[in-house]
């Protein structure tokens, strides 16, 4: 008899970040295959309370906390100035975005008022920016911000509904530097991050149409260039490149985690393990 684990068992299995490979184990009995949970859930409850003691006496910060400030060293060094903007923005900013009613991306929307929603994006502040600082410094500008956005995502172990973005970006560089330069932003968070063998493929955005899309078995990162359509709302001519991440995917597939929900900001995880252990 081919037997699996129930509903339940799946559900502690990947609460505990079991690998997938040991969650899709078979079994000849009902006996068989409920031992064997005891045994698995005992020796993860056993890891997970060992790491949080190790985390409250030495590690004490989280490893998403962690790895923005590794991205933000490595990003200073290279040249990028950090910029922190407003996570409330206004519906004229979307709309810029040319996300209006009709979009796919406006019902997944947090909105607190007719005018005003919770940034499901980093870009349409990061363009607000770029009008003001080309007055103000000579090009190249290389900006980054790394901040948490806010979409309506479907629930699953791949999204959140509050998620951690790094946008990347330069304006004002040479035409054609530009695919070269996103695809060493990708070699470096990829590099930071601790996660090799990685592929670029190209595919479509409901936003920014064509993309360079970083990827290891989920999609981790996304880049575009312009000049763009998007470019003359927003009074930008210069060419640039931007490249953003969600942080806490990156994580997910560097620790092997089997949810997104333990590398975020969370009431039920703590540096990745479960608290009802």
């Amino acid at each position: 008899m081919d037997i699996t684990w129930t509903s339940i068992q799946k559900q502690r299995l990947k609460e505990l970040n079991i690998s997938s490979t040991l969650q899709e184990q078979r079994f000849e009995s009902a006996s068989e295959r409920d031992f064997a949970f005891q045994d698995l859930e005992r020796q993860f409850v056993t890891k997970g309370r060992r790491h949080l003691a190790q985390f409250q006496k030495f590690i004490k910060r989280p490893l998403l906390s962690r790895l923005e400030q590794q991205l933000t060293e490595a990003l200073n060094l290279r040249g990028f100035v950090q910029v922190m903007t407003p996570t409330i923005i206004a519906k004229g900013s979307l709309a810029k975005m040319s996300i209006d009613d009709k979009h796919p991306l406006f019902s997944q929307v947090f909105w607190l008022d007719a005018k005003r929603c919770l940034r499901p994006m980093l870009a349409p502040n990061l363009y607000t920016l770029w009008k003001d600082l080309l007055r103000l410094w000579q090009p190249p500008i290389r900006l980054f911000e790394i901040g948490t956005c806010y979409r309506k995502e479907s629930q699953g172990g791949l999204h959140l509904n509050e998620f951690t973005m790094l946008n990347i970006t330069e304006l004002g560089l040479p035409l054609n530097e530009r695919q070269q330069r996103l695809e060493e932003m990708a070699a470096l968070v990829m590099s930071v991050a601790g996660i090799d063998e990685y592929q670029l493929e190209v595919t479509s955005s409901v936003v920014y149409g064509d993309t360079l899309d970083v990827m290891k078995g989920i999609e981790l990162g996304s880049g575009a260039m312009g000049p763009h359509v998007l470019d003359k709302k927003w009074g930008i001519t210069a060419p640039w490149i931007g490249i953003g991440f969600g942080l806490e995917r990156l994580l997910m597939v560097r620790e092997g985690a089997q949810n997104v929900q333990s590398m975020g900001r969370s009431l039920s995880y703590l540096d990745g393990v479960r608290l009802n252990i």
